[in-house]
């Protein structure tokens, strides 16, 4: 918000990226690029060094929503959006943690898992456990929409 000009594309990325802010309205928007690559989602939602994210911070009365929005061109073929909503408590007081890392899959020390393309025998598993279309599973923009489970629906029950 101090009007510095936005680094080069080829600029260090950093797990912070590099932000700059403005106001629309009231809304403070917040956008931020030069990202080092990581997850959306803990679950294995990619992210690129490519990736925008730009973040809405309102505020209504004792109500803030943030809406946040990756743009993303190398794995997502649409925007991911989503919110999150608090309500003022002047009361609140956060309880001090620590962040501890544990070992949540055992490995031999070095191992990296890979699958070489073709080999991995789990890429079904989600799918066939829950009887769901492969497809369906493997998620994108076209799956997010009512109109898809149409197309899961077999030729003569249409």
């Amino acid at each position: 918000m101090d009007g510095r000009a936005r680094p080069s594309l080829s600029a260090q990325h950093s797990w912070q990226g590099f932000s700059t802010g403005e106001w629309e309205g009231d809304m403070l928007k917040v956008t931020t690029t030069h990202l080092k690559e990581g997850w959306i989602r803990r679950n294995g939602v990619p992210r690129s060094e490519k990736a925008t994210l730009v973040e809405y911070f309102i505020r209504h009365g004792y109500y803030l929503t943030l809406v946040t929005v990756v743009k993303d061109p190398v794995y997502l073929t649409e925007a991911f959006v989503r919110t999150s909503n608090w309500v003022l408590d002047p009361g609140f007081q956060l309880s001090p943690f620590s962040c501890i890392p544990t070992t949540e899959i055992e490995r031999p020390r070095g191992a990296v898992p890979h699958h070489l393309p073709g080999t991995n025998a789990y890429l079904r598993e989600f799918a066939d456990k829950h009887g769901i279309p492969f497809d369906a599973a493997r998620g994108g923009a076209a799956t997010m929409y009512p109109d898809y489970t149409e197309r899961l629906r077999p030729a003569g029950a249409r």
